[in-house]
């Protein structure tokens, strides 16, 4: 089956190609599950920062290619595509997957992916590389479908205060209203520390945005 049965344009077709200037681009992808039910839920924080980032720069996430919806930014001199898998989260490798083939791209260098993390508390923001998917199905599916975990993950902690008994139902309801300016304000970091990879490089986004003890 082709990359243009699959959602992806025609090779030679390529419409994006004449927005690019040297044939690379950076792709970030928002973790998320399409559907207004899940708009505002902890496991859609990935799709909520692309859209913060495209809001940002006046741009909307509306084309479809490669079975997500995508936008094109720059950022410094870095060409961006911005990504939301629309293939559910469980099998968000299967687009990340045929976008990097599309543009031809190398995940340990041109893959960001945007996450968010049971693990963490609520608030926090850690940014790592070569790790496993520590029970993540989107980061699950993105390692399987690149046979690789070398790529960028921003991992935005979603864990409450007190443990919940049944970790997916919370992922997928609406967060609570006290904590909405938590998230509001993790959002506007997460941003913040994708235009940090992108223009300062990795290592310094780390050293920035990693402040507390690597967990």
């Amino acid at each position: 089956m082709g990359t243009a049965a699959l959602g992806c344009p025609p090779r030679g077709a390529r419409p994006f190609r004449a927005w690019l200037q040297d044939g690379s681009v950076k792709l970030i992808v928002g973790l998320g599950n399409p559907g207004i039910e899940y708009q505002f839920t902890p496991h859609n924080l990935g799709f909520l920062v692309v859209d913060r980032i495209a809001s940002e720069r006046g741009v909307e996430i509306r084309n479809r290619q490669c079975r997500a919806l995508t936008a094109r930014i720059q950022v410094g001199d870095e060409p961006v595509l911005l990504a939301k898998p629309e293939t559910y989260m469980n099998l968000s490798g299967s687009s990340v997957r045929e976008l990097v083939a599309e543009y031809e791209l190398k995940p340990e260098t041109d893959l960001i992916v945007v996450q968010d993390e049971l693990d963490f508390p609520l608030g926090t923001l850690r940014i790592h590389t070569r790790r496993s998917s520590a029970g993540h199905n989107g980061i699950e599916s993105i390692i399987g479908a690149l046979d690789t975990q070398d790529f960028l993950r921003i991992r935005m902690g979603v864990a409450p205060e007190r443990k919940v008994e049944d970790g997916q139902s919370y992922l997928l309801s609406p967060f609570r209203k006290t904590d909405l300016a938590v998230v509001d304000g993790m959002l506007d970091t997460a941003a913040d520390a994708v235009k940090a990879i992108l223009t300062e490089g990795p290592a310094a986004a780390m050293n920035r945005f990693n402040r507390k003890e690597e967990q």
